[in-house]
């Protein structure tokens, strides 16, 4: 017998056949004496839905009273599998979030899980029962809802496996597991049985849909065992395990690309110290993310050109920050909004020579002009023209043997 926490995505619950279906799922593992606790999202759609009532009151609508209303989605979706699972003779209960209590802290939209309480559920579970959370939101010690970030559920899950002390933390999905690319836009991509946490996270967050970079942060901490599966297919899914089962022998995984960003460059900046923490501390205050930095120091080292890049939506917002700093001194700001970032992540990068120029050649054979580059260990990424996003997925897959 396992204790095991199954966490739906929206697609997963998006009607009440998929429920239905979904609770036939769990029956399986409650049949089989696993212990079950289910992690759902809103039905798919249901967040916007709200989020679109909210903004035809106002467009700053309340931020409290916005998770209140987002909060709803997931209630729902507990409540409706709850009672397909009884409907199957299953003891099920669903559990709201203030009801267990799942604690947060931190602002409203953006809040994290502290800790829960797990008496009640733990009874619960030792008497067959399937219990039913919602994901995404939690309560503040205040006494506030307070919900996680969009694809919150994941975070919940990993939150409520590590908490409950599971023995698996299954990620069901409309995909059988982890690609090597998007298969939407590269159909020979193929599926991902095995990769480590470190690639997972990299992954996901430049991009891969799959699963919320924070959730797999987590697992990696507590070395929470993870596997993202379909909901609509018994086939086996990719498994998410530690760094001492990395497969160093393949030099990459996965290429992931976003289309979300943006591309700033400061021409003529002073070079003395404490302007890049000039130039980056407002941004920070502002709860802007700054991804890639490049620096290129003239050649009498008086002034340099400072590049770095952001997510989209922030871009008119970072550069009237830019604007009013009084700190800074600069020749010229350009920015480029029609940019994507391409990177290839896998273990093996680090003992496999070439990868670098391989990756670089590929792309100058393509006719594609590189504007950014950033490396990690096990990462490659760079900022490229948005038009050539599609292109270079196609060739870097090809090149690195991922068809």
């Amino acid at each position: 017998m396992a204790k095991k926490v199954l966490k739906f995505g929206g697609t997963s619950v998006g009607t009440i056949e998929r429920i239905l279906h979904v609770a036939k799922i769990i029956k399986k593992e409650n049949d089989a004496g696993n212990e079950v606790i289910a992690v759902v999202s809103a039905m798919s759609g249901k967040t916007n839905e709200l989020l679109k009532q909210s903004k035809t009151i106002s467009e700053d609508f309340d931020k409290r009273e916005l998770d209140v209303l987002l909060a709803s989605g997931e209630q729902v979706t507990s409540a409706l599998l709850a009672g397909a699972l009884i409907k199957f003779g299953i003891n099920s209960k669903s559990w709201l979030n203030w009801q267990i209590p799942i604690l947060t802290e931190g602002e409203n939209s953006n809040a994290r899980i502290i800790n829960m309480s797990t008496s009640s559920i733990n009874k619960f579970l030792s008497e067959k029962g399937v219990a039913i959370i919602p994901g995404f939101q939690g309560i503040s010690k205040v006494g506030d809802i307070t919900t996680i970030g969009r694809g919150g559920s994941d975070a919940t899950a990993v939150a409520i496996a590590k908490i409950f002390d599971a023995d698996l933390c299954e990620i069901y999905t409309d995909v059988d597991g982890v690609y090597s690319t998007d298969p939407n836009k590269i159909p020979v991509a193929k599926k991902i049985d095995k990769i480590s946490y470190d690639e997972m996270l990299e992954l996901s967050s430049l991009g891969a849909k799959v699963m919320q970079s924070s959730a797999v942060q987590t697992a990696m901490m507590y070395n929470i065992p993870l596997e993202v599966k379909s909901t609509f297919t018994a086939r086996q899914g990719t498994k998410i395990f530690d760094q001492d089962s990395i497969d160093y022998t393949k030099s990459v995984t996965g290429v992931a690309y976003s289309k979300d960003d943006a591309k700033i460059t400061l021409v003529g900046v002073q070079d003395k110290p404490g302007v890049a923490a000039n130039i980056f501390e407002p941004l920070s205050k502002n709860q802007i993310n700054v991804d890639m930095v490049i620096q290129n120091i003239s050649s009498d080292q008086k002034t340099t050109d400072i590049t770095f890049t952001i997510k989209r939506e922030d871009l008119l917002k970072t550069i009237e920050i830019l604007k009013s700093n009084k700190t800074i001194q600069y020749e010229s700001l350009n920015h480029n909004d029609k940019v994507s970032k391409i990177s290839i992540v896998g273990a093996g990068m680090v003992s496999t020579p070439g990868i670098t120029y391989r990756m670089f050649r590929s792309l100058a054979d393509e006719k594609i002009n590189i504007l950014a580059i950033s490396t990690s260990e096990i990462k490659l990424s760079v900022i490229i023209s948005e038009d050539d996003t599609l292109k270079a997925i196609k060739k870097l897959h090809t090149v690195f043997d991922l068809d």
